[in-house]
């Protein structure tokens, strides 16, 4: 799935500009990766999803 797809993370060198990275308790991450199957196929909300994902590991890179 796309979602699941790696990123690219630029190394960074002042950490103070790393953004926070959301901590999802367990049972929410299962609740929205059950969620998921439910979109359209290509759907605006998968895409932003996938986009999403690349940013928290660039983000939790970046600390």
């Amino acid at each position: 799935m796309t979602i699941l797809s790696s990123g690219c993370a630029r190394a960074v060198s002042d950490h103070a500009a790393c953004p926070p990275v959301v901590e999802y308790p367990a049972e929410f991450q299962r609740r929205a990766a059950a969620e998921v199957p439910a979109l359209p196929a290509g759907s605006a909300l998968e895409t932003m999803l996938a986009d999403y994902h690349v940013m928290r590991r660039q983000a939790a890179a970046c600390r």
